[in-house]
């Protein structure tokens, strides 16, 4: 009897229970639809205008020497004397290092020997054909051995020229990776040279910048290593081709200064002076709804927010320039976005 008293009672309980989640659910959904919601919202706007906006660029780039190599070698033997260090000014064909020679000097002197002697004997051949003295073959045969020697000979003597490496290009060393008693290979490397009395200023461009930009164009270049300097840069070229974040590689020429040189590796601010002001729909900023990339704004005409997708240009730090979607004179929303959706009735505060 207890049992079945214990088992009426839980069932009570647990009905009891239901009924009351039930019922407290239907009256969350009866206030949920009794919410009263804003007939008109508040908002307040500003009027789209046209102002002249200073679109001068200023971008950080990165200074290259105009030219740089890197010195290897294309001979094989022992170095027995270094004639450079680094940060030490060499002009083009200055001697950097010499490497033994001796077995290289003994098979051009065999080799000249020879040269001269065929050389000599391809002549009184020539004289004694004229001369009828030696038929063609014999002539052709000279000829040959002539040409043997003087192959042996140049590539002899440019074996003997190869144990002096010498710099190709004026310039100031940057590194340098042998010592007296290093043994050379072919390609081993020498020492790294760069020229600086010119210099590549290389910046990236972002895309919309860029089309506005053309080769020739002059360039304010500064540094805040001498912040009362400016430098003339010219654009050299535009590379056609982005990178993964659609910028482009723009390269500016610049004429090192010998007063106040720059150094390859400074950062630099070049600024586009080119880029001139120009008459621009502009709204602000906080009246853009969503992202950059996918930008709207709520236009209110007759009390109503029409949410309208516009073309966005430069971007900065309080206002906008709109390219596309808006007309001077429009009203946008600068403050209740949050409440509003397409085509809601609005009340314009001040």
């Amino acid at each position: 009897m207890k049992k079945i008293l214990l088992i009426v009672f839980i069932v009570v309980v647990l009905t009891g229970v239901v009924v009351l989640l039930m019922t407290n659910k239907a009256t969350m959904e009866k206030r949920a639809k009794s919410t009263v919601r804003l007939e008109t919202v508040p908002v307040t706007t500003e009027k789209v205008k046209l102002s002249s906006l200073d679109e001068e660029l200023t971008l950080v780039g990165t200074a290259y020497p105009e030219r740089e190599v890197n010195v290897l070698s294309e001979t094989q033997g022992r170095v027995v004397a270094v004639y450079f260090d680094v940060g030490k000014s060499v002009g083009t064909g200055s001697l950097l290092v010499k490497a033994d020679d001796e077995v290289k000097q003994a098979v051009f002197n065999t080799a000249e020997t020879n040269f001269e002697k065929a050389k000599k004997d391809l002549e009184r051949y020539r004289q004694l054909n004229r001369e009828k003295s030696v038929n063609d073959v014999q002539l052709e045969q000279i000829m040959v051995a002539f040409k043997t020697a003087e192959s042996q000979y140049i590539i002899s003597k440019r074996q003997l020229e190869d144990t002096k490496v010498k710099s190709p290009i004026p310039g100031i060393v940057t590194s340098r990776n042998v010592e007296v008693g290093t043994l050379l290979s072919n390609n081993t490397p020498i020492a790294n040279i760069v020229d600086i009395s010119s210099l590549k200023v290389k910046v990236n461009v972002a895309e919309r910048d860029v089309f506005k930009m053309k080769p020739g164009a002059q360039v304010e270049i500064k540094t805040d290593v001498y912040p009362d300097v400016t430098y003339e840069g010219t654009i050299k070229n535009i590379n056609s081709k982005s990178d993964e974040a659609h910028t482009y590689a723009v390269e500016i020429s610049l004429k090192n200064s010998t007063k106040n040189p720059l150094m390859a590796g400074m950062f630099v601010n070049c600024s586009f002076n080119f880029i001139k002001s120009s008459e621009s729909v502009i709204i602000p900023r906080i009246a853009l709804v969503g992202s950059i990339k996918t930008p709207q704004v709520y236009v209110v005409e007759n009390d109503k927010a029409e949410l309208r997708s516009i073309v966005i240009g430069a971007v900065y730090s309080n206002i906008i320039q709109v390219l596309g979607g808006l007309r001077p004179g429009e009203h946008v929303v600068t403050s209740g976005q949050l409440n509003l959706q397409d085509n809601s009735s609005v009340k314009i505060v001040k």
